[in-house]
């Protein structure tokens, strides 16, 4: 066992965080009924009984009701951050209480501490990995082989986390099988289009005090997250402007009836912009040239690496905190450039960072731990590799909360059902 520090062993008032942390969870665990269903079946079946979990994932309330959810299903869980910003240290205390998990994740680590946190939770020797963003994929595969042989296998919450194990496994570098949760319609239709426009819009206007009624807010990316940020932001009245690399999305936004053009030109006519590509420079030098002043930048992607920060700081003349949670960048002809959580995913770590809606984690965690489930009881039909997430998983969780929000819909006959699955019914 790693003989890195526990969050309970980091701070101080041990005792009020967790109250705090505990009352967090328990607001988020009245609106997610998906996770309470599956809590009583996890209670009396114990499915996951005599394994170890391992975690990095953002920690806060959504996602320790998930955490909680398969201690009490019987496994034991180690679980840090996958983002150094993102932290609850509140739910981080309150999860490490719980004799059956150990929370290493704390506010504003270091990028020692960060991956020295990692290596803890591997040091507990986990079955089961469930990552959001890779980090723990990685580090098993770089630093501690010697786990994969007793690996099941591990599940992906993230887009830029799938692209990275895609790459992986199409160099023949995974050697466990992770399932994509980001993929499956369960998380991509309402996570990444209806949380992350949702919340990012949020802490944007709770971070800058900012409306965006009349204003030009220009979308990096048009993918499932870049399609809610464009909708909730036409939304609240304000004109949309989506940049795209990808032929078809690009199309897809036009006849969405957004304005589509190169990031470069948008620059000179935009008053927010929003990356949500999960690629890198994506903003850049000719870019920050063209930015009008007051420009707000903000990064609802994944890593800090899709606004060029190293090249913005070195452009500007002055560099100051303009308000909690915003760094300006005054350029020498005057202008100032705005940018949120330090170029961060800014739903989670800006200072009041409450990530997506509980309802919408609800769905997304839901399939985490159904994935868990089916690692554990199936694993060996896995190859190692990248998997979409069964169907038959995501519509059990999409029955559930149908059932949840009391509606009721169509079944099919089995004459309908026939026809269907018939090759030979003509006109």
């Amino acid at each position: 066992m790693s003989e890195y520090p526990s969050i309970s062993n980091q701070v101080e008032d041990i005792d009020a965080l967790r109250e705090e942390g505990q009352q967090k969870m328990s607001w988020a665990r009245q609106h997610m009924p998906i996770i309470e269903h599956l809590r009583e079946d996890y209670r009396s079946n114990q499915p996951f009984e005599g394994y170890t979990i391992g975690m990095a994932m953002h920690v806060e309330a959504k996602t320790a009701v998930l955490v909680e959810l398969l201690a009490e299903g019987g496994a034991e869980v180690a679980i840090t951050g996958c983002n150094p910003l993102s932290t609850h240290d509140d739910v981080s205390v309150a999860l490490d209480s719980h004799p059956s998990i150990t929370s290493y994740a704390r506010h504003g680590a270091e990028d020692e501490d960060y991956y020295a946190a990692i290596d803890a939770v591997l040091s507990h020797s986990p079955e089961i990995t469930i990552d959001d963003g890779m980090d723990m994929v990685a580090a098993v595969h770089e630093d501690h082989p010697e786990l994969i042989d007793t690996i099941i296998g591990g599940a992906e919450e993230t887009t830029t986390g799938v692209h990275r194990l895609r790459a992986m496994d199409e160099d023949g570098e995974l050697n466990y099988p992770v399932f994509a949760v980001n993929d499956t319609p369960m998380k991509r239709l309402f996570d990444n289009i209806h949380g992350t426009g949702e919340s990012s819009l949020a802490n944007i206007a709770m971070t800058t005090n900012l409306s965006f009624a009349g204003k030009t807010v220009v979308v990096g990316g048009y993918g499932y997250c870049g399609k809610g940020v464009a909708k909730k932001a036409a939304g609240q009245n304000a004109h949309v402007i989506v940049t795209e690399v990808e032929p078809r999305r690009a199309l897809e936004a036009h006849m969405e009836g957004y304005e589509v053009m190169p990031m470069n030109e948008a620059a000179a006519k935009g008053d927010i912009f929003i990356t949500t590509t999960g690629n890198r420079d994506v903003i850049t030098e000719d870019d920050f040239e063209q930015l009008r002043d007051g420009a707000v930048l903000a990064n609802a992607g994944h890593f800090d690496v899709e606004i060029d920060l190293d090249t913005l700081s070195d452009m500007a003349a002055d560099q100051y905190t303009a308000r909690e949670g915003v760094e300006a960048y005054e350029m020498p002809d005057g202008r100032r450039i705005n940018v949120l959580a330090e170029g961060r995913l800014v739903n989670l770590a800006s200072p009041v960072s409450l990530g997506h809606p509980a309802e919408v984690m609800d769905q997304s965690f839901a399939i985490q731990a159904v994935c868990v489930r089916e690692l554990i009881e199936h694993g060996d039909k896995y190859e190692p590799g990248v998997h979409d997430v069964p169907d038959r998983l995501d519509q059990e969780i999409a029955e559930i909360k149908l059932d949840a929000e009391g509606v009721d819909i169509d079944t099919l006959t089995d004459t309908q059902q026939e026809y269907l699955d018939s090759w030979d019914h003509g006109t």
